[in-house]
Parts: structure tokens; sequence; C-alpha cells
């Protein structure tokens, strides 16, 4: 699927719960909204148009987006930030913006807890604090001192209101408990069997760890799983790491060197929702550039390569002026209450990733059972066939116009 807007996306997130909407954000400042359920079929492709959007103006963003999310409780209103330093509110019917939060700093991302009353958006910014700021006061409360250099993603436990993780360019992940006159935790240390956090994942018994490093390199992708039992993390390093929440512990889940992760924007993995899958199973899609790897979250087993089709190998310099490709996977977002997930992608492009119907899937048993038939003509037509069928639905795309 292709998206009109000019210029990289750098995230795309959806919304609440049965959501039929999502939210893009361009490297050109300008976010639009997307109907999911309805898009025009022709041919050889669907398209989908923004059913709204906003551009570049002096109330909105003037640079790059860095991260968009939905209000958790109610889709009608989704935050946004940016390279230009603000953490913005904006009325989803009418896109326009209702508050705006400048926290002097470029912000890589945000968080709002799914579960809290206390309407705290935590952000991340390229200071070594992580900043909080109160909607419902409209003040940026304080920060949570800790990381030595710019933190890059921040997740709410989606479990307990009070309870935070982070990722810095430090190489550490911190949680915190912003209850808590020290706020602090400690760090996850990749060395650590045993963990931080004590026995509730609360602090309960807990030794007090501010040395250890959960990476060898920067920290820029920390998720969460949906039933809170573990957090994912994402680094330079290229690795990607499983955390025990329980214990807070290294799950030593290893995913080989297939990884790549060396842009300094936040990186999230996408965890597939618990409801969707078999208990003590967890599949994870990582976005790979050219590709999305799904994995088995605890055994690190690859189980599937999904192909970006027509993507670009033009090299394009980024801002810190390392080199990199145009088919950088940006961001991933799964379709609540679905069973389809999106992709955004630095050459500008949205694609969706939906299962194949029960109908398409019988029509390949079909279509395999008949190459294996005896005769050579026979083998020949239904080659043809299948051949046939191949190129139709690789011609077919589901474009963002």
């Amino acid at each position: 699927m292709a998206d009109s807007q000019s210029g990289p996306i750098h995230q795309q997130v959806k919304g609440v719960a049965n959501s039929d909407s999502l939210i893009s954000g361009g490297a050109e400042a300008s976010i639009k909204l997307w109907d999911l359920e309805h898009s025009e079929n022709t041919q050889k492709h669907y398209i989908n148009h923004p059913v709204a959007v906003i551009k570049k103006s002096s109330s909105s963003h003037q640079y790059g987006i860095t991260h968009v999310c939905f209000y958790p409780f109610d889709s009608l209103a989704f935050l946004s930030s940016s390279y230009d330093h603000n953490l913005k509110v904006c009325a989803t019917e009418t896109m326009t913006v209702s508050a705006t939060f400048d926290l002097d700093s470029v912000i890589y991302s945000h968080s709002l807890s799914p579960i809290a009353d206390h309407l705290l958006v935590a952000c991340a910014t390229q200071h070594s604090t992580v900043r909080l700021v109160d909607l419902r006061s409209g003040a940026s409360t304080h920060s949570l001192a800790g990381h030595s250099r710019a933190v890059l993603s921040v997740a709410w436990s989606p479990h307990e209101e009070y309870i935070l993780a982070s990722g810095s360019s430090d190489g550490t992940a911190r949680l915190w408990d912003i209850r808590r006159s020290a706020n602090s935790l400690g760090v996850l240390d990749l060395e650590d069997s045993v963990g931080i956090v004590g026995e509730d994942g609360l602090g309960k018994d807990a030794r007090s760890r501010e040395k250890g490093k959960a990476h060898t390199d920067a920290v820029n992708g920390v998720v969460w799983s949906d039933d809170g039992r573990h957090l994912v993390t994402a680094g330079h390093d290229e690795r990607v790491r499983v955390w025990d929440m329980n214990s807070g512990a290294n799950a030593l889940s290893h995913f080989g060197p297939i990884i790549k992760n060396t842009h300094l924007s936040t990186l999230l993995p996408l965890l597939v929702p618990t409801s969707l899958q078999e208990s003590g199973k967890q599949v994870m899609l990582y976005p790979n550039p050219k590709e999305i790897l799904m994995f088995d979250l605890f055994e690190g087993t690859l189980l599937k390569r999904l192909r970006v089709p027509g993507v670009l190998e033009a090299p394009i310099r980024g801002r810190a002026g390392q080199m990199n490709t145009s088919s950088r996977t940006t961001s991933l977002a799964w379709r609540a209450g679905n069973v389809d997930f999106y992709s955004a992608h630095s050459d500008g492009a949205i694609r969706a990733w939906l299962p194949k119907t029960p109908e398409e899937l019988q029509t390949d048993i079909g279509e395999a059972e008949g190459f294996n038939s005896t005769g050579d003509e026979d083998r020949k037509r239904k080659r043809q066939a299948l051949d046939d069928v191949f190129r139709d639905l690789t011609k077919q795309k589901i474009t963002f116009t």
C-alpha cells in the first residue's frame, strides 16, 4: 500500500479496541486519519483514501512526526509528538489541535497508560529524564531522573497504572514507580538471571540495582506484553531481549543475527494479542528492513519472513549522517479486534497484512493436490492455472492515497 504523504512515515498506530481507524504521521509534519472499513475496490488493487488531514501550519507540528497514538479510552482524541519539541492533543472528528505542550526538547516517543486515571503522558526526549505531562492540569508535572543520556522509548505497564518502563541511548532500560519518592525501581541487566523488581514486580523484597545494562548500545524500543508478564526491549546492538516481569530477569530469548536496528528513532516490535494465541505462546513481529520477521517470543524461533513488496534499494542519508535504505520499516500496528496488521515504511508507504480467507486456503490446497496428479498435460494445465492465480494475487495491492 502506498501512502501519499510526501516523505517517510515515522510512526503509525491504531486506536482502541474494535477500532476501524488508523492514524499516520509523516516526515513532512502532516497527520492523516484513515478509515479501514471502506476502500475503493478496483480490478487490481484496493485503495484507501484519508478521511481527514492535519497539514503543517502555525498551530500544528512544524517538523517530522515522531509518534502518534489514540487516547486509550476514547478514539475521538489522539496525541502526537514531533521533532519540533511539541506534544499535541488533537480531536479526531475535527482534526484540530486541542492542546499543545512545549517540552523544549525533541520528543522521540510518548505513552499514555491504557488503564490509569492519572492521565499522565510519559515522554521520551533528547534529555536524560523522562518527562511526565499531566493532561488534566495541563502542565509538565515532574521528571524522572536516572538515565545518563537521551531517552528514546517509554511504555506504561498495561496492568499496574503507576509502573513505567523506559529505554535510553545509554544502553539501560529502567523501571519506575511514580508513587515512590525515588521513583526508580532500578535497571534491567542483561547479565542478571534473578531480577531487580522483586517477587510482585513492584519492588517487594527487591535488590536495589543502579548498575547494569539491558543492551550494549542504545535502547530504542520498550514494549509490554498485553498481560503485563513480559517486557521486550530492542537495541542498537541489534538484539531483542525479553524480560520476565515477575522477577525482572533476562528470559534469555535469542533471535539470532538476523535482527537489524541502527536508526535513532523509536523501533517497537509488535506483540500479537495473547487472546489470539495458544496459552503460553507469544508471537512477536519485528520490523526489519525490506521484511517483517515473525518469531516465537520465548524460543526465539523464526516462524515466518514477510517480504515487503516493491521496496527500493536507493540509499538515503539519515539525520545523523548514517546511510539508510528507503525500505526501512518504521512501525507496526495491530488492528484491534481483528487479525490484520499494518506497517509503515520510510518510502512513504503503508501496507496492510491480512490472513488468507478460507476460500483462498482451499484453493491453494486444491491446486497443490491437482499439481500432484498424473499426466503431463494435466500437470501443465494445472500449473498454468496456479501461475495465473499467483500472478493475479501479486498484482492486487491495497493502497492508501
